[in-house]
């Protein structure tokens, strides 16, 4: 017996068909329903009995259940106007779960969470993980753990070393170490999507490593070097920061960088000596 044991099977297909609904392929909706599954993302949420949790998407609350047993309170916020009867039907149970209906990318993160070092834990549309991830990473308040269930192949991208990295990594490193907690099969849920999952965990950084007065150029110079990806550094440079090949060229080679290399070879270092060289001039 464990602190989930309490929790009943959740089978969204009979729930959805209660309501008469169907999942919504437009709103990305897959409904996690395997328990196994449901309680590896709270154990890889580490959660505190006096925890604040934001959940994004809670769908028909299979998850939510999990982090209301473990947090002080969870903050649900659902997009889909259509889903709330069902949720709010779930969750009753659960005193601790506030639910809110609007869109995350539209909503203050302060006016979600009034506790800073709060968790996310959200099983995520894959279409918009991306916008996400950086809107919680640069929310005005941050949360000291981010954990998601997202398509395999993009946690794989996000966790990549410097050699294999994308702008997403890039992206979400700056402010946090990523770690895969599990993977998930997609036969865990309803509708079960075309691929994969994983359950990525973020373990936010006190502090950015970039400095926050350089973050600005560091986004500008990464979208600028990924721009052009199959280009050397003093091409796609000199073609998204709208300067010569030769100053490129001459910024790259006193940050002590090889012209001749390519963005996704540079570490996060390199680019923090790129935007220092930059800011001297």
């Amino acid at each position: 017996m464990n602190q989930y044991s309490n929790i009943p099977p959740l089978n969204a297909a009979a729930v959805l068909k209660r309501y008469g609904l169907r999942a919504d392929k437009a709103l990305g909706q897959n409904f996690l329903q395997d328990d196994a599954a449901l309680e590896k993302i709270a154990n890889a949420a580490e959660i505190l009995k006096d925890d604040c949790v934001l959940e994004i998407g809670p769908g028909l609350g299979s998850l939510t259940r999990y982090l209301a047993v473990s947090a002080k309170q969870v903050t649900a916020v659902e997009l889909d106007p259509d889903l709330l009867g069902p949720l709010g039907a779930v969750l009753q149970p659960y005193q601790n779960v506030r639910i809110v209906h609007g869109d995350i990318l539209e909503l203050k993160i302060s006016e979600l969470i009034d506790q800073p070092d709060y968790i996310v834990a959200a099983n995520i549309p894959y279409n918009i993980t991306s916008a996400i991830i950086r809107h919680l990473l640069e929310g005005d308040i941050k949360p000291r753990r981010v954990v998601l269930t997202i398509q395999k192949e993009v946690a794989e991208r996000i966790c990549a070393k410097p050699g294999d990295l994308s702008l997403l990594a890039l992206s979400v490193q700056v402010y946090g170490k990523p770690s895969i907690a599990a993977k998930i099969p997609a036969g865990a849920f309803h509708p079960a999507p075309s691929v994969d999952s994983a359950i990525l965990r973020i373990d936010i950084y006190k502090e950015p490593l970039i400095p926050t007065d350089l973050l600005a150029t560091f986004f500008k110079f990464i979208k600028a070097g990924f721009g052009q990806k199959r280009k050397t550094l003093r091409n796609s440079l000199s073609a998204g920061l709208n300067m010569s090949p030769q100053e490129a060229e001459s910024m790259l080679t006193s940050a002590g960088i090889d012209f001749m290399r390519r963005a996704e070879t540079l570490s996060i270092n390199e680019w923090k000596g790129l935007c220092e060289t930059r800011s001297e001039k």
